[in-house]
Parts: structure tokens; sequence; C-alpha cells
């Protein structure tokens, strides 16, 4: 193992260790009150519960207790009656397991609903005491290991609430970054360079979907943390970016290849145009700051502003130019929207060019 992979793989585990230890407390947790609390001898599925239900993500734990709890219920309830009708044995086990996940699909569960009631039936059919008492244990177990792991699943450290306000930061000043590489590289005429800021604007698909899936998480956790509601409201703001913030970056990456395409071809690009796009740059870098801070967008809003005006002016040239413009002049538009414009306020500060009905 390289020292690259081995650093990696520490960060990986550095990242889920707040995840890690949260499952081991709420195992543990669980086990104490269904064993000392409830009396019960053996609370299997009290640690099992709280450990599905924190897992290693903070999104959807509500709905994941939610599924381990009635998964546990039904899949007892199933396994407990036909091993009372018919016994125990390869065919039951069979018919349990096809009637439980016949029964969740019917009731639209979950994947992890379903698997539920799957494992339980199996297990109750072949180590279960078929009483009643048996089953409103491991239902009441389930539950206890629920509740574990929804009390435990209020102590989300800051870091991670702030986490879609600090990806999105990340991704606009890559944006930043692909727009200075790609005009760096056009000014200088440099092939590779020009492919390589290329090759770097398609690398940018994954950052934003982890922006996605952090701000949808982060929702999560602020419904479920009542001691930071707060947070909630800047999930949301990040949430409603995310749109206007994926199509400027797929701007991005055809002015990137716009400019790679000139420069293999040897065409001027005009350097009004590539100054523009350095403006452009400086303007994204500043959104990025201002929102990674908390700061009003106001100051980010007049740069962009600035760059739509300056838009209007800069003299056509060549197809390659023109595409290029284009493109500023669009992700100018999603990026007022990302500062938090709507639509037709973020179209008026890039004005339409003379003979040109933009939008």
């Amino acid at each position: 193992m390289s020292r690259l992979e081995l650093r990696a793989r520490v960060d990986r585990l550095r990242s889920y260790a707040p995840h890690v230890v949260l499952c081991a407390v709420g195992a543990g947790l669980a086990y104490l009150l269904a064993r000392h609390l409830l009396g019960h001898e053996q609370p299997i599925f009290a640690p099992i519960a709280a450990v599905l239900g924190l897992g290693v993500s903070y999104g959807q734990r509500l709905r994941r207790v939610g599924e381990v709890v009635v998964g546990v219920a039904i899949g007892v309830l199933v396994g407990d009656l036909m091993v009372r009708a018919f016994g125990t044995g390869a065919w039951q086990i069979a018919l349990v397991v096809g009637l439980g996940m016949s029964v969740a699909i019917l009731l639209r569960a979950g994947t992890l609903m379903i698997n539920q009631i799957a494992i339980q039936g199996v297990f109750v059919t072949l180590y279960a005491q078929t009483t009643t008492g048996a089953i409103v244990g491991r239902w009441t177990d389930a539950a206890t290991g629920g509740v574990v792991a929804l009390l435990l699943a209020t102590l989300v450290p800051r870091r991670q609430l702030r986490r879609p306000v600090v990806l999105a930061q990340e991704v606009l000043a890559t944006v930043a970054d692909l727009l200075l590489e790609a005009s760096s590289a056009a000014r200088d005429g440099d092939v590779e360079r020009g492919r390589d800021a290329l090759a770097h604007a398609r690398g940018t698909q994954e950052r934003l979907d982890r922006l996605r899936a952090a701000a949808a998480e982060g929702l999560d956790v602020a419904r479920l943390t009542p001691f930071r509601r707060h947070h909630a409201v800047r999930a949301q703001t990040v949430q409603a970016l995310a749109v206007p913030l994926d199509r400027a970056v797929r701007n991005v990456r055809v002015l990137s290849r716009r400019l790679a395409v000139a420069t293999e071809r040897m065409e001027v690009v005009p350097e009004e145009l590539l100054a523009l796009v350095d403006e452009l740059a400086a303007a994204v870098l500043r959104l990025s700051e201002d929102l990674g801070a908390g700061r009003p967008l106001d100051g980010a809003v007049d740069a962009l502003a600035a760059v739509g005006l300056a838009s209007v002016v800069v003299p056509r040239s060549s197809l390659s130019a023109d595409v290029v413009l284009a493109q500023v002049r669009s992700a100018t538009v999603d990026l007022l929207m990302v500062a938090g414009l709507d639509d037709a306020s973020a179209r008026e500060k890039v004005p339409a060019r003379a003979g040109e009905r933009f939008g």
C-alpha cells in the first residue's frame, strides 16, 4: 500500500469517526436499557436497531429507525404465525421470507424494512420461541434501540451542520479556478494547459453530487436536532442554490471546452474577452468567500452585475469567441441566482446585446 493510499484511508476513517463512536455508544446504551430496565436477558435487537438507525450518515435517520422497528414487528409476527402453522424447516424458511417480503412490498416499504422483515422471519423460524412474550420482547427491544438512535441523532457536530455551506463554497472556488485556468491557457496559447483545464472542468460533477447529498442530509439533521434549528435555513438556502450552481458549472465546462478548441486551432481570442473571463472568476471567488463566511452577498452581486454589463460591449470576432461570451453571460445569470436573485432579477443584471434576444 502506498503512503498516499494509506493517508486516504486514514482520512476516510477520520471522517467517519463521529459515526463510529455514535453507533458504538448507541449499541451499548440500547443493550443496557433493554437488559436492565426492561429485564430482557438477551436483548439482541436493541443494539442492532440502534446501529441500523444511526448508520454511517446523518440523513434519513427518522425513516431508518421507523423501518427497523416496523420491520422487526412484521418479521417476527409473520415468522411466529408460520412456525405455529407449519413448524420449522427449509421450505418454511422460504415461505416466511417470501411472504414477509411480499407484505413489505405491498406496504411500499423501503429496502431496510424489507430486509428486516426477511431477517426477523428467518431468525424466528430457526431459533425463537413462539410465544407472545417473545414477540413483544423482540419488538420492544427494537423500539428501545430506535429510541436510543433518535436521541443520539440530536448530537450532531457543528462541523457537520456546516458541511453543505462548505461544499458550496468549495464548488464556487473550483469554478473560479476553472475560469482562470482556461483563460490563462488561451492567453498563452498553451494547448496542454487548455486540455488540463478541460479535464478539470469535467471532474466537477462529483463535487456537485456531494453538495446535493449534503444539503438534503443537512435538512434531515436540522429536523432531528431541536437545538440547532437555525441551521435548517442555511441548509434550505444551499439546497435552493444547487440547481443554478449546476447550470453555472455546465456553462463553465462548455466555456473551457471552447477555449481549449480555440487554442488547439490557434484561433485568436480577444484580450477583452479573456479579461472578462478573469473578471467573472474574481466575482465567483468573492461569492465563494462571502457565502462561506456567512456575510451578505451584496458585494458578490455587484461584482457579477459588473460582468454582465461589461459583456454587452465585448466585440464579436469569431465563432469560438462568441460561444465563450455566450457562456460567460449565461453563467453570470446562474451565479446571480446562486447569490439569491430570482430569474427575472438576475437577467436584468445581464442586459441584452444589440441585435440579441438573451435567454
